[in-house]
């Protein structure tokens, strides 16, 4: 007798993701059935349709009606869909100082070059302009 091998299980967010992959492939809004051609048709339509609804409930896609149906695009690029759930699992911390020491402790040397340059850029854009203090020279009040 033999037994046939339990279904590979996909990871989570395997779906998810490759639904956005053919969102941002495409460029416009997709209908499910139109992601699904994306995807290779390997996945049914009610398939498609439910992660579509599903990443519409998460805020990560918009959606409008086309026809009898929706179309749907994605409302941030791939970089900013990491941000969103970085700053979301951070949000989830009760000692976000701790979080962040832990992350920061796990980056690369290059990463964490590159996230000193990325804070120290945006400290410049902070920086009170040059001319917002008190006023010398020509047609400065004495």
């Amino acid at each position: 007798m033999s037994q046939t091998p339990p279904a590979r299980r996909r990871p989570a967010g395997e779906l998810e993701a490759s639904v956005l992959a053919a969102l941002w492939t495409a460029r416009v809004p997709l209908s499910p059935a139109e992601v699904q051609g994306a995807l290779g048709g390997r996945l049914a339509r009610t398939t498609v349709t439910t992660i579509l609804t599903r990443l519409h409930d998460k805020g990560v896609v918009s959606r409008s009606r086309a026809g009898r149906g929706f179309a749907y695009s994605p409302i941030q690029d791939s970089a900013g869909l990491t941000a969103r759930r970085m700053r979301s699992e951070l949000d989830k911390q009760d000692d976000r100082g701790t979080a962040l020491a832990r992350f920061v402790s796990q980056l690369t040397d290059e990463d964490e070059q590159l996230l000193r340059t990325l804070l120290e850029g945006a400290g410049a854009d902070t920086a009170p302009a040059p001319d917002a203090g008190p006023r010398t020279g020509p047609g400065a009040a004495p």
